[in-house]
């Protein structure tokens, strides 16, 4: 990509953007690598884009922008948020239909995807998209009923990996499985108390690991739903791991497996 400097565009704030703090339809995403990865997204609606004096952003579109003082900026962003003299005002990404995304990888040998069972904390949702993209995973499910809004601090918390890889909501995950198992996927269920460590299994080629959430784990019928379960052994003096934390050991495993 071409790095272009846009330091010469030394227009105000205007009227439009002063707008968009109010219009809540829209949201701003801020930091260098969530900016960067929506406005190569072409599925990512943007309205404009801010930059303080001096800032640099790796692009080559030649998208609305305006430089604005970090004052302007910061007041339109949530306190204390790292965005690095950049903020996007853009509106939310389409959640992807279910069954088409499923036509799409119905012929692929090796699959995995990620099943978020009530996982509500941002940040936690964030970090599994970023690792969910490092361990080329094709899509990260969770229900549509008391899912995280898409909000600046999700996307930074993914690190631009929220417009580089499908976060798809549901109606009903367990119906989801069941799909899922019909294709061919197993579903497994991360859980402290499983029999088996992940990587003492030979996991299966196309696999659907099923989080829980961060307090209670999985519920009760996603769990029956599940294939199976698996844990990662961790030193007794800790209860847990962090679901974010445990989504990324156990997706390096099926690619330590799968793809060397």
């Amino acid at each position: 990509m071409n790095k272009k400097r846009h330091s010469h565009l030394s227009q105000p704030i205007n009227n439009k953007t002063n707008h968009l703090k109010k219009n809540d339809r829209l949201l701003w995403l801020y930091g260098r690598h969530p900016v960067e990865a929506a406005l190569k997204n072409p599925r990512r609606q943007a309205i404009q884009l801010l930059l303080t004096p001096g800032t640099t952003i790796n692009t080559s579109t030649n998208f609305p922008t305006r430089v604005v003082s970090k004052a302007e900026l910061e007041s339109l962003l949530p306190a204390g948020a790292v965005h690095q003299g950049m903020a996007l005002s853009c509106y939310p990404l389409q959640s992807e239909e279910t069954d088409s995304f499923l036509k799409k990888i119905a012929t692929k040998d090796k699959s995995v995807l990620l099943l978020l069972d009530q996982v509500t904390d941002p940040h936690n949702v964030g970090a599994m998209l970023r690792s969910a993209v490092a361990f080329h995973a094709d899509a990260v499910f969770m229900p549509a009923d008391g899912a995280p809004d898409e909000t600046g601090v999700l996307a930074k918390s993914a690190s631009g990996a929220l417009d580089m890889i499908p976060l798809i909501k549901v109606t009903n995950l367990t119906r989801l499985m069941e799909k899922l198992k019909e294709q061919g996927f197993w579903c497994i269920g991360m859980d402290g108390n499983a029999p088996k460590a992940a990587y003492d299994d030979t996991l299966p080629k196309k696999c659907a690991f099923v989080m829980g959430s961060e307090g209670d784990g999985l519920r009760r019928l996603t769990r029956e739903t599940c294939d199976y379960m698996t844990k990662l052994p961790i030193d007794s003096k800790i209860d847990s791991l962090n679901v974010s934390n445990a989504a990324a050991i156990v997706l390096y495993e099926w690619n330590r497996q799968h793809h060397g």
